[in-house]
């Protein structure tokens, strides 16, 4: 049986991608007595009855089991399922199945447009389809549902990417570096993977055949919260898994504020959102303090920093963090030159910490409004 999707699924270029290779034969259709919503702080759609609306649609035909297994995967591991609809296509009546939404959903306001959503989502959705479908053997949609946020943000971090200044280094073209993978990606959160890289050499010749692993990782934005009339900063105290693998005796760090930039979020709003969820503040002032790679050689990691100019009346340690996500955080106020004391000792060991403090001294006067 043919397919009517009526939602995202109707951009040809996000269903190639979803329903991988073999034919697409496309015709309009429309679906009576339904509209298309968005669902309620989302920007993906679902269908509902309405009388007297029609509902825009394309209707598949001839797709092949292997496409027909891809797109249940993607639909059903978001609690769509199938059922049968009438669609009206070119003036013929058709039966096809479509991917129907769970009864709970709700809708967000007014009808959903695929034009809108195409103008800033499509990509990225074809970037988090091109990642999902690599996996070799596919996950289950029990899996994916868990997996998805962090496809998503990784696929965000592709879109967001865009080239800084070539003012000193060599420019790039579209070939000058490719990365051809040796191996399906592996893990469920964060990803790892073999690729065989050939690039540009300085001589002019082309190096080939380089054998790389890579970390798949995250764009995170990292807030270090600075009261400029005290003086005062806070730091985030908490345990990480990286230096007890490398057997540091001690596993708590010292950092900034910091989180994932989820999907369709900006890196000033995942700050925003992480200083008040992590240190409890609110009204804070951003000040952009630089954004750079922290490990090119083998991550794509990419860190969005600020200073957070805020309020900060406390002078002893806090809770903070979310019960929801695990965090036990520990946050300590304390005054500029405390902190650069403990970067000087070497008890902060964190680059984005050491990063944003040598920042501030560089900017501090400027800051606090007078020569410091």
């Amino acid at each position: 049986m043919d397919l009517f999707t009526y939602g995202t699924l109707r951009s040809h270029a996000l269903m190639a991608a979803v329903a991988g290779p073999g034919p697409l034969d496309p015709v309009p259709a429309e679906l009576a007595g339904h509209a298309v919503y968005p669902v309620a702080d989302n920007v993906v759609p679902f269908i509902r009855s309405r009388a007297g609306a029609v509902a825009e649609g394309v209707l598949w035909r001839g797709l092949t089991a292997a496409q027909k297994a891809r797109l249940d995967l993607y639909e059903m591991a978001f609690g769509y399922g199938f059922g049968t609809v009438t669609v009206n296509a070119s003036g013929d009546m058709h039966e096809a199945r479509a991917y129907l939404p769970p009864p709970d959903l709700s809708a967000g306001p007014g009808e959903w447009s695929l034009d809108e959503w195409q103008a800033r989502h499509l990509t990225p959705a074809v970037l988090a389809a091109d990642e999902l479908f690599a996996h070799d053997p596919l996950p289950d949609p029990a899996q994916l549902a868990t997996m998805w946020p962090m496809i998503e943000a990784r696929a965000w971090s592709k879109y967001r990417a865009a080239a800084a200044p070539a003012t000193t280094r060599s420019p790039a073209s579209p070939d000058a570096f490719t990365a051809r993978p040796l191996s399906p990606p592996e893990g469920r959160f964060f990803r790892f993977q073999s690729f065989s890289v050939a690039h540009r050499r300085f001589d002019g010749t082309r190096a080939t055949g380089l054998r790389r692993e890579a970390f798949w990782g995250i764009d995170a934005a990292f807030v270090l919260p600075y009261d400029p009339a005290r003086d005062r900063v806070i730091l985030v105290e908490q345990a990480r898994i990286g230096p007890h693998l490398r057997r540091d005796p001690n596993p708590w760090m010292l950092e900034p504020v910091a989180g994932i930039i989820d999907a369709r979020e900006t890196p000033a709003e995942a700050a925003l959102r992480e200083t008040e969820e992590e240190a409890g503040l609110r009204g804070v002032t951003l000040v952009e303090a630089g954004s750079f790679y922290i490990s090119p050689g083998n991550a794509t990691d990419y860190f969005y920093t600020f200073l957070g100019l805020t309020d900060l009346p406390q002078d002893a340690p806090y809770l903070g963090g979310l019960d929801a996500e695990n965090e036990d955080l520990r946050l300590h106020p304390m005054s500029f030159e405390a902190a650069l004391a403990l970067a000087d000792s070497g008890e902060i060991a964190t680059a984005p910490a050491l990063h944003l403090l040598y920042w501030l001294h560089r900017h501090r006067a400027e800051l606090r409004g007078s020569t410091v």
